[in-house]
Parts: structure tokens; sequence; C-alpha cells
């Protein structure tokens, strides 16, 4: 396993995230694995040299958190040992104040995330989302005390336009507050808007990059068609990735995918997480997975180095798409 920084930060993290939203309880989502069918992802991974771990507080409404928090203590991993990230900003209950990013809603999620995951801090809490009913400077304060107060080690950010980053940034830098190290967008061969204004931002400000969906929830894998939504059960109900892909346009990409990939003798999945590792600023793709082959794939894609020639191949079918991700 190889590790990188996270941005401009010291913080050392495998170039492989496991994102955990599969991992939680079956009642939430009918794809999603309970704790013993999830555990043995948290082993491999660990056997693997994987240190860094997403989840938010939303997936399963609080149970991914714990399942995460249990797998990581019953396996034995120090805790210094591993990189755990969650995230706030989705609604976790009725009450109008348990959502957003309210300086009340955040000092009590903090809490809640940390009961749950069964832990003293995170290494990075991260904003859901853009809160457009938020004053930014709110928001940042709120954070910075998060982190004073040693409940979180570094701040980052998700999905929204390169305009509101940017002026985040700003808050923090005009007042002293704590900065985001990290953007975790939207960005796959399928869907390279972020390529635009949002990647050369990270670039420039130093934050890394840790791209969420970045096999398109499975669709670059190549066993999708119109009439089909594919094999897995994540797959056949899965309305959000219908309502993100399936275009013309995406076919062509994926059917270019998979003639690279034949030709290397890989999986379409490999050579897709192969071209985004390969990417300016990628530290580490975040990996969902519901089989165990889908976790090995995704290790093995670090063994991949891409030539230009297969790179140009890879890009030459995109087209642009509308902006996809932020709501």
């Amino acid at each position: 396993m190889d590790y990188v920084n996270l941005g401009a930060t010291g913080l050392k993290v495998s170039r492989i995230c496991l994102g955990t939203m599969t991992f939680g309880s079956s009642q939430w989502r009918d794809w999603v694995l309970d704790y013993d069918d999830s555990k043995p992802f948290f082993a491999r991974a660990i056997e693997a040299g994987i240190n860094f771990f997403d989840t938010a507080d939303m997936y399963s409404l609080g149970v991914s958190e714990e399942v995460t928090g249990r797998a990581l203590r019953e396996l034995g991993v120090p805790r210094h040992q591993v990189v755990v990230a969650t995230k706030v900003y989705n609604p976790m209950g009725e009450d109008p104040n348990e959502r957003g990013l309210s300086r009340k809603h955040i000092m009590h999620a903090i809490d809640d995330s940390l009961q749950r995951l069964g832990m003293d801090y995170v290494d990075l809490y991260q904003i859901h989302r853009f809160d457009k009913e938020t004053p930014i400077e709110e928001t940042l304060e709120a954070l910075t005390d998060v982190v004073r107060a040693g409940k979180a080690l570094y701040i980052g950010a998700s999905s929204m336009y390169a305009w509101q980053f940017a002026k985040m940034l700003e808050v923090s830098d005009h007042n002293g507050l704590s900065k985001f190290v990290a953007m975790q967008n939207h960005y796959n061969l399928i869907y390279r808007e972020e390529e635009r204004e949002m990647v050369p931002l990270c670039l420039d400000q130093g934050v890394g990059l840790i791209p969420w969906s970045p096999l398109a929830r499975g669709f670059l894998a190549g066993n999708r068609s119109k009439e089909g939504r594919g094999e897995t059960t994540r797959a056949k109900s899965d309305a959000f990735a219908h309502r993100m892909y399936y275009e013309e346009d995406d076919f062509r990409v994926v059917d270019r995918l998979t003639e690279v990939a034949a030709a290397r003798g890989a999986s379409n999945a490999q050579v897709a997480l192969a071209w985004l590792l390969a990417k300016p600023g990628v530290t580490a793709p975040i990996i969902g997975a519901s089989k165990m082959a889908h976790l090995d794939e995704a290790i093995s894609a670090l063994e991949i180095t891409l030539s230009d020639e297969e790179i140009a191949a890879l890009e030459e079918p995109y087209r642009p798409h509308p902006v996809l991700g932020h709501g």
C-alpha cells in the first residue's frame, strides 16, 4: 500500500479510502450489509494496509458509524493507526435543528457521531454539502471550535460549486479559522466537470481530493444497459444512479474503457481507478464495496500505471455534463 499526504497536511493516508455507506443497516437500504457481513471488509482493508475510512452520520441513520467504530475496535486496530472521517449536514431527525450547518447542529452532531463511533475524536470532519441557509462564518467558527476542542483534527468539505468553496476558503483565511484540507467531490471517467474549476482550485489551495463514486456507482464496471440496471441488489434499486448516469455518451465512455481494459488484461474497475489515481491532486478515491472482489479490484488498481496513450483514449469519448451530485 502506498501512503501520501492528505492535501497540504502532514497526515498520511492510504491511496485507497474505504467508504462505509454500504455497511450499516439493511433496513435503511436493501443493498446495505449488516454488521456480521460488513466486518470482513474492514479486516481485508486493514490486511491490505488501508488506513483511511470514510463514513457519515446519515449513512443508515448513524448505524454505519456504529459499525465502523465497532469493527475497528474488534479487529484490535490501535486508534492512532487509522484515519477516520465522518460528515455532517443531512437530516438526522424531524427537528428543524437536526440538519444543516448551523452552530447548534454541528455542536451536537459531532458529539453524536463520536458516541456512535466510540471514539474521542475523528481525524477528518466534513461538511456533506453547502448550506445556503447558514452564514459561512457561523459554520466555520463552529468547525474551528470542534477542532480546538480536540474532537476533530482536520476539516473537509464535499460537493459544491467552486465559487462556494473559494468563498469558504477566503473566510477561513481572513478570520484565522480552520481551513478545509480535503474536498470529497463527484469525479470519475463519466463525470469530469470538476476538472473545469474545482480541481484547479484545490490544486492551487493545497486541498486534497478524495473523490466519491469513482466507479460511477458501479456503472463503469460495464455490466449495465439501458434496459437492465445491473446484477447487484444496489444496481437494481439505485434510482440515484439512474438520475446521474445512463446517457448515450456515458455508454460510449464505458465502451472505450472496456476496450482499454481488455487490451491490458485488466478489469474495467481496475483501469477506471488507475485513471483517477493518476489525476493531479487526487489523494485517495473512496471505494464502496458490497462484494469482496470489489475491494480486491480497487487494491490491485494501485499496481496499474496507464500510458499517456491509454489515458488519451479513455478521455476522448467524454462529452460535457450538467452539474451532478451537489444536491
